[in-house]
């Protein structure tokens, strides 16, 4: 059988990886094997969480609101239905940038959903 010599593959995919696990504490940037499983869990973790941070946007947009709404006297599921109701399409990402920025606009918009649910 044939010599096979993979010397430089081998350095090369540690050098990649290792280049990739910079700023890892102690021996996870240092050592390919510790290195090579931090970053396998790092990427996991990475790929799950760009997924989470949209819900977790969406659970703080609907907590903003109804903090808001309820100010106003109108828990945030009858704003929601008053606003579907009066064809009022706005997202809540918006619905949560005027209850904070906003507090002239986003009254008007509650006072348009009352009207809508009762």
């Amino acid at each position: 059988m044939a010599k096979v010599k993979r010397g430089n593959v081998l350095k090369n995919r540690h050098k990649k990886i290792l280049k990739y696990a910079k700023g890892f504490r102690g021996s996870n940037s240092k050592l390919f094997i510790a290195a090579n499983q931090t970053l396998m869990k790092a990427w996991r973790n990475a790929y799950r969480d760009r997924r989470k941070r949209k819900r977790v946007f969406r659970r703080l947009w609907i907590t903003r609101i109804n903090a808001a709404c309820r100010s106003h006297g109108l828990p945030y599921n009858r704003l929601i239905n008053g606003l579907a109701k009066a064809n009022v399409e706005v997202n809540r990402k918006l619905l949560a940038e005027l209850a904070v920025n906003d507090k002239a606009a986003f009254a008007k918009l509650v006072d348009i959903a009352k009207e809508k649910v009762k």
